[in-house]
C-alpha cells in the first residue's frame, strides 16, 4: 500500500538525518506523481504528504483538478518550454527547473498578469551529463543577479540532479558541490525576492546521500507510488 511505503520512507529519511546530526523535520518529502493515478495519489495526501509534483504540466492539468489539494504544495520538476509558463504559472506553487534567464523573464511576465508572485528554483547542471537540463554552474550568479531585478518571481533556492551512474562518490560529489553553491549564494543574499530556503536534490535512488550532503528537499516517485 502507499500509505506503508510512505511511512517506511519517512523512517528512512528520520534514520538518515538522525545519522549526520539533522533534524528530520528540516527536510520536505515531494512525493512524484508522473507514474501514479488519481487514487494512489489521494492515498499519498491522506496520509500526509504535503508536497506533490509532476513532470509536465499538461499532466498535472489533467491530475489536479481531481485531487483535493488544500494545504498542499505542488511542484513542476520537469524541463519547462517557455510556451507553456502561462498554463504552469496558473497550477505550480513552486517550478524547480527554472534554468535560463530567458524563462524566469517570461515566467515573471505571465505570473504578473494574473498578480501572482511565482516561487521558482535555480536548476544548475553540476553534473554536466549532455541529456540534462540546467544551467551551468558558472553562469548561476548571473541569474541570481538577474532574477533579483524580476517583479514577479521570487527564487527560493536551487534545484539539481546527479548523474544516472552506480558511482555513489560522484553522486556525491555533484551534491556536495551544490550545497556549496546554495550556502554561497545564501550567505550573499541581499535581494527582496531572493531567498534561499530549498536545496532540492535526490530521488528514490539517492535520497539518502542527498540528505547527508545538505538537502531539504528530496524528490521521490518509486519508493511511494511503485508497487
Amino acid at each position: 500500500m502507499v500509505q506503508d511505503r510512505l511511512s517506511a520512507l519517512s523512517r528512512k529519511i528520520r534514520d538518515v538525518c538522525l545519522s549526520c546530526g539533522r533534524d528530520p523535520a528540516e527536510v520536505t518529502l515531494v512525493g512524484v506523481t508522473k507514474t501514479a493515478d488519481v487514487p494512489r495519489i489521494s492515498e499519498a495526501l491522506t496520509a500526509g504528504l504535503s508536497d506533490i509534483a509532476e513532470n509536465r504540466v499538461q499532466v498535472a492539468r489533467e491530475k489536479f483538478p481531481r485531487l483535493n489539494l488544500r494545504g498542499v504544495r505542488t511542484h513542476l520538476i520537469g524541463h519547462l518550454q517557455t510556451n507553456k509558463v502561462k498554463e504552469a504559472v496558473g497550477i505550480f506553487d513552486l517550478i524547480q527547473s527554472v534554468d535560463s534567464i530567458k524563462l524566469a523573464d517570461e515566467i515573471s511576465k505571465r505570473a504578473g498578469t494574473i498578480g501572482k508572485v511565482q516561487d521558482i528554483l535555480l536548476q544548475v547542471d553540476i553534473a554536466k551529463e549532455e541529456q540534462k537540463f540546467g544551467l551551468p554552474e558558472e553562469e548561476a550568479e548571473r541569474f541570481v543577479s538577474h532574477v533579483a531585478g524580476l517583479q514577479n518571481v521570487r527564487l527560493l533556492g536551487l534545484m539539481t540532479m546527479a548523474p544516472l551512474t552506480g558511482d555513489r562518490e560522484l553522486i556525491r560529489s555533484v551534491f556536495r558541490q551544490a550545497r556549496k553553491m546554495f550556502d554561497a549564494f545564501k550567505s550573499g543574499e541581499h535581494e527582496d525576492r531572493i531567498e534561499m530556503r530549498h536545496l532540492s536534490m535526490g530521488m528514490s535512488g539517492d535520497f539518502e546521500i542527498a540528505i547527508s550532503e545538505g538537502a531539504n528537499m528530496v524528490r521521490v516517485g518509486s519508493a511511494i507510488f511503485d508497487s
